[in-house]
């Protein structure tokens, strides 16, 4: 399905782009446009690897196809060192919005570690702040430009690190001015979830949204560790929960599938799966079932049952938008209109938003697809 030169496909006649949308695993640290990046490096003197944006743009997406997550996150230490000023963070975070509103997005959930932006002496507070600007600069704008969206923030905290529970009284603390739940990312093979058990005993004590990147660089115990110590309601990634399922026997088109326990439990109690299709080849989250599209479970668990959503992961990394995630996989797997559709129902009714602001959102996404 061929992507024209404005980022967009169409599907059965219709424009993907002007589909609505619902983007649930999107990190702010991965999702600067080159040409603002090269400007804030400049502001505060910082060498950058390509001076020409089309040309930084190809520097992060040959960086990150390494096929390691360890070597993928080490892109992110230009993005983070150009978010260390108020301005900087409000900037960032204003066109994030915008881009999200120009692809079609009517709703998101923007996700950052304020942990690691206080290099230049701004605070917790103040660095949530300067990002929560920016996401309302970034709403009224796109207002005005005829597009409606909504943007949450997932404060994140950094698995490698120690500060998970001062970051989720900071999500709490900023709970109804913005964040709408926690999640913890960085390097996840031999950080797992259990290792923050007080901060998410905390949060549950407050009833407070929980997602947890499980299931990319490490396997099924820390799946398992997300759901128990830190009772996610959603899983960041979650691709090698895959791994729990065995092909029994394939005839044709029908395949048996044995489930393990792990898998039914996700399935069966409609947990989310954060898939990002480009950014799980690029880390080699699929790498025990190939190395292209055509071999990622997403079909799979799709076909299952299980509540699949489309995500971008990192926009700027994967050079990637959701409207070029959704068109290589209806071009992949030969989805259609109500696949689309799909994807992005489970994407609103797996959102941090109040019951009734969910079923708003989903009636929104099933009107914008019946047009």
């Amino acid at each position: 399905m061929p992507i024209d030169q404005h980022g967009d496909a169409m599907l059965e006649g219709v424009s993907i782009r002007s589909l609505p949308k619902v983007s649930l695993h999107d990190h702010l640290d991965g999702g600067l446009r080159p040409q603002t990046i090269i400007e804030l490096a400049d502001e505060i003197g910082l060498d950058v690897p390509e001076t020409d944006a089309d040309d930084l743009a190809d520097w992060f997406a040959e960086k990150s196809d390494s096929g390691s997550l360890v070597e993928y996150l080490k892109t992110f230490d230009l993005t983070t060192a150009v978010m260390q000023t108020r301005a900087g963070l409000t900037r960032v975070a204003r066109e994030f919005v915008e881009d999200l509103a120009i692809d079609g997005v009517i709703y998101g959930e923007v996700r950052w570690a304020p942990e690691q932006h206080l290099a230049r002496g701004l605070s917790l507070d103040e660095v949530v702040a300067a990002v929560q600007e920016g996401i309302e600069e970034g709403e009224d704008a796109a207002e005005r430009s005829g597009r409606d969206i909504r943007v949450g923030q997932l404060i994140t905290a950094m698995r490698h690190t120690d500060r998970s529970l001062e970051i989720a009284q900071l999500a709490v603390d900023w709970r109804a001015r913005g964040a709408v739940g926690f999640d913890i990312a960085g390097p996840e093979d031999g950080f797992p979830a259990s290792n923050h058990r007080a901060a998410f005993d905390y949060l549950a004590s407050e009833f407070f949204p929980v997602t947890v990147h499980a299931g990319e660089a490490a396997g099924l115990d820390s799946i398992r560790s997300a759901l128990i110590d830190g009772r996610a309601l959603r899983l960041g990634h979650g691709v090698r929960l895959a791994e729990d399922l065995e092909v029994v026997s394939r005839e044709g088109e029908e395949v048996l599938v044995q489930f393990g326990d792990l898998a039914r439990w996700v399935r069966d109690r409609e947990i989310p799966l954060e898939l990002s299709p480009s950014s799980n080849l690029q880390t080699g989250a699929i790498a025990a079932w190939g190395t292209t599209l055509e071999d990622h479970p997403f079909d799979l668990l799709y076909q299952l049952g299980f509540s699949v959503t489309v995500n971008v992961d990192n926009r700027t990394m994967s050079r990637t938008s959701l409207t070029r995630e959704l068109a290589l996989l209806a071009e992949t797997f030969d989805y259609g209109l109500d696949d689309l559709e799909a994807f992005q129902l489970n994407a609103a009714a797996g959102s941090f938003l109040p019951v009734e602001e969910r079923e708003e959102l989903v009636d929104l996404v099933a009107e914008g697809f019946e047009q």
